[in-house]
């Protein structure tokens, strides 16, 4: 079973299914991706609200792994998320 029929025949929301296939598409080979939260809902044509309760959808349901990333500085960057099946 694909990536994608699994997360078709799961019981996500929309809004998640969306972010899911977002974050896959820019994560490539590599199974991880760092898009900022603001570059997601632009994007997507969602809102930041709606994209933080996708992302947390998608780490209930195990399909995605939240990682904090930071600066040289130690100020926090984007968050780099690892794409599970």
């Amino acid at each position: 079973m694909s990536y994608f029929d699994a997360v078709y025949e799961s019981v996500l929301p929309h809004r998640a299914v969306a972010v899911y296939m977002y974050l896959r598409d820019r994560a490539g080979k590599t199974d991880c991706c760092w898009p900022g939260i603001n570059t997601i809902a632009r994007d997507l044509k969602l809102s930041r609200s709606t994209v933080k309760r996708a992302l947390a959808d998608l780490e209930s349901a195990g399909r995605v792994v939240r990682e904090a990333r930071f600066r040289d500085n130690g100020g926090r960057s984007s968050w780099l998320y690892r794409i599970k099946l």
